[in-house]
């Protein structure tokens, strides 16, 4: 894990951390760690987050990140931005398939990470770009 940036980006007012992993299944737990952190500093900033916005948060992070992992090759990147009252997650990855969403099936054992995220954030998109693909979700700071 290597970070690209942290607290210190050149517009002050910007809160963000972006984190790049080689790969290997430590960097899904690692992922909670950086959403941990990145949510200690917005209530630096008198953001007054619940425990259930963190754990909702590592809940998108693990997800992501584990679809990145198991569907396309490294390196991977994960960025955490405070957009106006929500946080985005962008998971970047070098793959080209984008990602699968399959309908809604409680019988289903397993595949359920965009249904969850989905549910949590409202909608998650999913951008090509020259080196692969990132995938975008915003979850509501309420």
């Amino acid at each position: 894990m290597t970070p690209a940036h942290g607290p210190d980006t050149a517009d002050a007012s910007v809160v963000s951390a972006v984190v790049e992993f080689r790969g290997g299944s430590a960097m899904i737990p690692a992922s909670r760690d950086v959403v941990h952190g990145f949510v200690a500093r917005l209530a630096e900033r008198g953001l007054d987050l619940t425990d259930a916005f963190l754990d909702a948060a590592r809940l998108v992070a693990t997800e992501l990140v584990t679809n990145a992992l198991r569907h396309a090759p490294g390196p991977y990147r994960l960025e955490l931005t405070l957009v106006e009252d929500r946080v985005e997650f962008a998971v970047s990855d070098t793959g080209d398939d984008f990602p699968t969403f399959l309908p809604r099936d409680p019988a289903r054992v397993g595949r359920h990470g965009l249904e969850i995220v989905t549910r949590l954030c409202g909608e998650v998109i999913t951008k090509p770009h020259a080196a692969g693909k990132t995938v975008y979700a915003r979850l509501p700071l309420v």
